[in-house]
């Protein structure tokens, strides 16, 4: 049902939510909760999930803390937001590692009953924050939720106890939804699907909700309900999409529009392996998917099956593009299309498997034995995953070689609105398979002006040929070892990635178009960078300018143009500086100046701008 209220309201332009608590009190589905129901009510949305690497970090401890961030609002909302302004804490670890972020004077809703003498201890709290005033500079509400939610569950049968106590974070849902003015009835139908075989499942989650909405209406902590209006946004159908699933999407959609059978050969890794999880629910699609034993073996079937004329796709993280290193190279040596995405996160080795970095552009640029360049595009909001998964398999066909698509853990596993696109609205994808025999055929003939090969299908009558790790001849395919035709190969192959840039978008510039000030970034990070910027000009600053990169090999063919144009560059990396390189190695007379951040977290809207006004003063 839609429960309503006629408390008198507090109309907000945006508000910062933050769950968090241990990793089994369900802060992750609560979040996502919150976050659906506000992007059906018509609000912008933008989140950012945060948890730990291990599946059951011991129970209160600080780094055992699972957070989920959303930030909501009737304006533009490019990001989840740096300050909070409102904090539920399910046990006292949860709030002593987010304590920092919360606005002064802003609210905390803390379940009383985890702040025992234990809990205290395993948060390294010397005193209870709840009784030593150390939180006089916040309003405070202090439930009792895991009590209410056993009283109100006391009539419901066939619960045990540990059923029971993980309800309570939807008591915290019903609070923040009465809070916000959220209804409760897309939670419930939630709960109708997802229990549909355990309906003492789905009586339980009810109650604790509304008990949880009906309780904050008694407080008198809370005077006033607040709302977020509906955001103008351009007219169309929207759904809430996280990054990983956009990804897996705009394959779908690849496949549809160049009328080719779609292949995933993925072995299973922390954050890329959501892109599996969705692509294996769509086999009525064509879809073929193989969780591979390793990674070698994830991308060799690609390959494989990239030979035998599907559109091919591997997916990974940071340490698995390591291990395809040497079959990316074949793929690269045969010039058969194929796609690797690679979901970034803190490294190197294991590192933060959890957590977002920015540190494989390198790798991806130059992790390969001998010359063998690839084409890296990289996405940069959990929406526009779909757009760039489509565009990188249009790259692969269309110019038979590799394409590496980065995103990261930030927007791989965050969310926002996206604009539901139809297969009929997307560009064009042609390839260059050969369908039937052509006369003369030779194996490493190339179009003109792209230089791609052509794609002879295995068993076509009259295309039969042979491939292989071992140079080429520039013509026949045969193996060659004679030296100019190595040089020539080489070559060709370098010009074939460079001849991309024929093909892709020139580098907008958004703001200033020339000025004091041009900010760079690439990937994930447009979103903090983007909202700092935007914030600058309101605030006067007119004389900076944002450009964001999309295609990093090759780079956009007017990109000098752009750097031009402005008296100081800042290039913003969740990394030591690798675009940085990248740009000094093909524009040395320009001077970078570098902002660097290595910490598994996204920018922050204040520092960014602090920066920024530390280079115009």
């Amino acid at each position: 049902m839609d429960i309503q209220t006629d408390t008198p309201q507090e109309i907000l332009e945006a508000v910062i939510i933050r769950f968090v608590g241990d990793s089994g009190d369900g802060m992750q589905l609560t979040g996502t909760q919150f976050s659906d129901t506000s992007a059906m009510f018509g609000n912008d949305v933008a989140t950012f999930p945060n948890y730990p690497a291990e599946i059951r970090a011991p129970q209160g401890s600080l780094y055992g803390v699972s957070g989920y961030q959303v930030h909501i609002g009737s304006v533009e909302i490019s990001t989840p937001g740096d300050e909070v302004d409102l904090l539920v804490a399910m046990n006292p670890a949860g709030l002593k590692t987010n304590l920092h972020a919360v606005k002064p004077g802003h609210t905390i809703i803390v379940d009383t009953d985890a702040f025992t003498k234990k809990n205290l201890e395993k948060a390294q709290y010397e005193t209870n924050p709840l009784e030593d005033n150390s939180l006089e500079n916040y309003r405070v509400i202090e439930v009792a939720m895991t009590s209410l939610t056993k009283e109100a569950l006391k009539d419901v049968q066939g619960l045990d106890n540990k059923a029971i106590t993980r309800s309570k974070n939807m008591f915290a849902l019903g609070m923040v939804y009465w809070m916000y003015h959220r209804s409760t009835e897309h939670t419930i139908e939630f709960f109708q699907k997802k229990f549909r075989n355990k309906p003492e499942l789905i009586e339980a989650n009810t109650k604790v909700l509304n008990a949880g909405y009906f309780f904050a209406e008694t407080l008198e902590l809370i005077p006033n309900a607040y709302t977020i209006s509906p955001a103008k946004m351009p007219a169309g159908t929207y759904r809430i999409i996280m990054g990983n699933t956009a990804t897996a999407w705009g394959f779908l959609a690849a496949a549809e529009k160049s009328g080719m059978e779609l292949f995933l050969g993925s072995y299973p890794i922390t954050p890329a392996s959501d892109i599996l999880h969705e692509l294996v629910k769509h086999k009525h699609f064509g879809v073929k998917t193989l969780q591979a034993e390793d990674e070698i073996a994830g991308i060799t079937s690609a390959i494989g099956a990239s030979f035998a004329g599907d559109l091919a796709i591997t997916t990974t993280s940071g340490p698995g593009l390591a291990l395809k290193g040497e079959a990316l190279g074949l793929a690269m040596m045969i010039e058969l299309p194929l796609v690797v995405v690679d979901v970034q996160r803190g490294g190197p080795s294991t590192g933060l498997p959890t957590k977002t970095e920015q540190s494989d552009l390198l790798q991806a640029m130059y992790g390969r034995n001998g010359e063998s360049p690839v084409i890296v595009i990289a996405a940069s909001t959990p929406a526009n995953c779909f757009n760039f998964a489509y565009q990188a398999a249009k790259l692969t066909l269309e110019h038979m070689t590799p394409v590496i698509l980065l995103t990261d853990g930030y927007i791989a596993n965050g969310s926002a609105p996206w604009k539901i696109q139809t297969v009929d609205d997307m560009p064009e994808i042609k390839n260059m398979k050969l369908t039937e025999a052509k006369e003369d055929y030779m194996p490493y003939e190339r179009d003109k002006d792209s230089l791609a090969r052509y794609w002879a299908v295995p068993g076509t009558p009259g295309l039969e040929h042979r491939v292989g790790g071992l140079e080429k001849d520039k013509i026949s395919g045969n193996v060659s070892y004679v030296p100019e035709n190595h040089e020539y190969m080489t070559r060709i192959r370098a010009e074939k990635v460079k001849r991309v840039q024929n093909y892709i978008p020139t580098q907008k510039v958004e703001f200033a178009q020339s000025g004091d000030l041009l900010v760079i970034g690439w990937g994930g990070t447009y979103g903090s960078l983007h909202t700092a910027v935007k914030h600058l000009h309101e605030e006067g600053f007119k004389n900076i300018g944002l450009a964001h990169f999309h295609y990093l090999n090759p780079l956009p063919a007017n990109t000098e143009e752009v750097l031009s144009h402005f008296k100081k560059i800042v290039v913003c990396e969740l990394n030591t500086g690798q675009f940085v390189k990248v740009l000094k190695s093909h524009f040395g007379k320009y001077e970078f100046l570098q902002y660097n951040k290595i910490q598994g977290l996204p920018f922050s809207n204040n520092e960014l701008k602090e920066k920024f006004k530390q280079i115009l003063s």
